[in-house]
């Protein structure tokens, strides 16, 4: 794979995750770990493709 096609696959994953984020957000009734959990994969994700930016 691609550095290219890596980095389409993680953005792809990090709208999915924004919008899965959004959509709990917008529920009360939904756990906080639950909102913590996305958070924190989204950040991950967001990390992931910064590395492989500086390095392209």
């Amino acid at each position: 794979m691609t550095i290219e096609a890596h980095l389409k696959s993680l953005e792809q994953k990090h709208v999915a995750l924004e919008k899965e984020l959004h959509s709990a957000m917008a529920s009360p009734s939904t756990d906080d770990h639950l909102i913590s959990d996305l958070k924190r994969r989204k950040l991950r994700l967001k990390d992931e493709m910064e590395r492989l930016k500086t390095r392209h």
